[in-house]
């Protein structure tokens, strides 16, 4: 395995076994991969199956069920694994998560006892000064399993990364905001990490016997040269200035949460992590991983944006199988979101045909009067109008307003929108077999650039619910009435 320096991980010893808890977090699903890639055997413990069913390693770990808030769910379920991952915390569980961290890393140590090796991500603490309520949470778990088990504690700051909480926090107030107004401790030093960084290091941890508190991280930086040097990336002209009094981090926390959509427990726990200096001492951890080079925040920066850019619309479609609505929106990784399924008594073969004839004799299905409306003026724009040719759904060929960039059938295909907006947008179809028939996932992503980016989405929210709601139930409609 290759790590973003460019140094490759030594094979595993045959018969290493790993058990990764939190496996459908953030860091744990990126992890799980990179683990069974590496030649490692792995299990993955969760308290509900259905969570990793549909995810692409599904099929390549052991999966079980088990609670560590209930110790008899545990001892079955790590018995004759040789090392294990700690990724767990409760921070957005509720006002007892203190309690709840403490209990499970008491009851994983008792179960865990044969464990020649456990990794925990922990997080940084401000020097001389004990940290936030979560920080102080997070050191106590670290402190019961290096006291039970040989544990490596690797401790952290703001993990950089596309879809990482403290990347949103940024690309949120940084693309939505002209001005941005913070208190004094915005100049507050802090030492974040690239995604891809932590992950070579909790790799190479698993090899030998290294033990205690390691702290990892980057060149350090304020949160307004976070803020600054993501607004350079991105070609945004923004001013950022201090307010005084000091503004508490949970006061802040609620205007914070307004503009990133992020949940204000989050937040706030984000945002008292940089009240105080943060910053690691790395000298360990260069001597005993000198393989790994951690990144510059501009560096982790660019790379978690080129990586949404390579990916732009991300395709869970395990959720297609939620008991919930069939119209869902989402507002995360600074992206707008809208999900719409259906399920159609068709094969997805069948399903995928009806997709090919889109934008044809057949045009849209429905409201064909809003496309030919909209063609002239996206024109009068600047843009390509439905002037366009269209021939056989290959990438890169133009359908009316959009551009084919996937097509692979009868799985997926995906539209590039052309059209003169303040934004980027996709719109993915995705086809599951499910009872006999076809799941049809209908994605929009729109990638908003500024204010007025934000403005566009929701200004144009009742026209898209006409015309691509409609598009999704014109399917489904036509498989019935017999008109396919």
């Amino acid at each position: 395995m290759e790590y973003a320096d460019g140094s490759k991980s030594q094979p595993p010893s045959r018969g290493t076994s790993v058990l990764v808890t939190g496996a459908t977090g953030y860091i744990g699903g990126r992890l799980i991969p990179r683990l069974v890639r590496a030649g490692h055997r792995v299990r993955v413990l969760v308290r509900d199956r259905a969570r990793v069913d549909g995810r692409p390693w599904a099929d390549d770990v052991e999966i079980r069920t088990g609670d560590l808030l209930q110790p008899a769910s545990l001892p079955e379920a790590m018995e004759g694994v040789d090392a294990a991952i700690y990724l767990v915390h409760s921070m957005c569980s509720g006002s007892d998560y203190e309690d709840n961290d403490r209990r499970a890393a008491e009851n994983f140590v008792e179960a865990g006892r044969h464990f020649r090796r456990v990794v925990y991500l922990g997080g940084l603490l401000p020097e001389g000064q004990s940290g936030s309520r979560h920080l102080r949470s997070r050191a106590e778990v670290g402190r019961i399993l290096r006291d039970g088990l040989p544990t490596l504690e690797l401790r952290a700051g703001p993990i950089i990364g596309s879809g990482s909480a403290s990347f949103e926090m940024v690309r949120y107030l940084t693309e939505r905001l002209p001005v941005v107004v913070g208190p004094t401790w915005i100049e507050n030093k802090v030492q974040p990490i690239a995604v891809r960084d932590i992950l070579g290091y909790l790799m190479q941890a698993l090899k030998g016997d290294i033990t205690g508190v390691l702290e990892v991280g980057g060149d350090p930086v304020s949160f307004r040269e976070m803020l600054e040097q993501y607004a350079e990336c991105r070609g945004l002209r923004r001013l950022i200035l201090q307010a005084r009094p000091i503004l508490p981090p949970r006061y802040a926390a609620y205007s914070v949460s307004m503009v990133t959509r992020i949940p204000r427990t989050l937040v706030t726990a984000l945002l008292e992590g940089i009240i105080h200096p943060v910053l690691a001492d790395t000298t360990r951890a260069r001597r005993l991983f000198p393989q790994i080079s951690p990144l510059t925040y501009r560096v982790a920066v660019q790379a978690a944006l080129d990586r949404m850019r390579a990916r732009p619309i991300e395709t869970h479609w395990h959720r297609a199988f939620d008991r919930g609505p069939t119209y869902r929106t989402s507002d995360r990784e600074g992206s707008n979101r809208e999900t719409r399924t259906v399920w159609i008594p068709a094969s997805p073969s069948r399903v995928f045909r009806e997709l090919e004839r889109l934008g044809g004799e057949r045009s849209w299905l429905t409201e064909g009067w809003g496309w030919r409306v909209l063609g002239p003026i996206d024109r009068f724009l600047g843009g390509p109008g439905l002037r366009r040719r269209r021939g056989e759904l290959v990438p890169g060929r133009e359908l009316g307003l959009w551009k084919v960039e996937v097509s692979e059938a009868p799985r997926l295909l995906r539209l590039r929108a052309e059209m003169r907006m303040p934004g980027e947008a996709w719109l993915q179809f995705e086809t599951i077999a499910e009872n006999g028939g076809t799941r049809l996932i209908q994605r929009l992503l729109f990638e908003p650039i500024g204010l007025s980016g934000v403005v566009y989405w929701y200004a144009f929210h009742p026209m898209r619910r006409v015309f691509l709601g409609s598009l999704v139930h014109s399917l489904a409609r036509g498989n019935e009435n017999g008109s396919w």
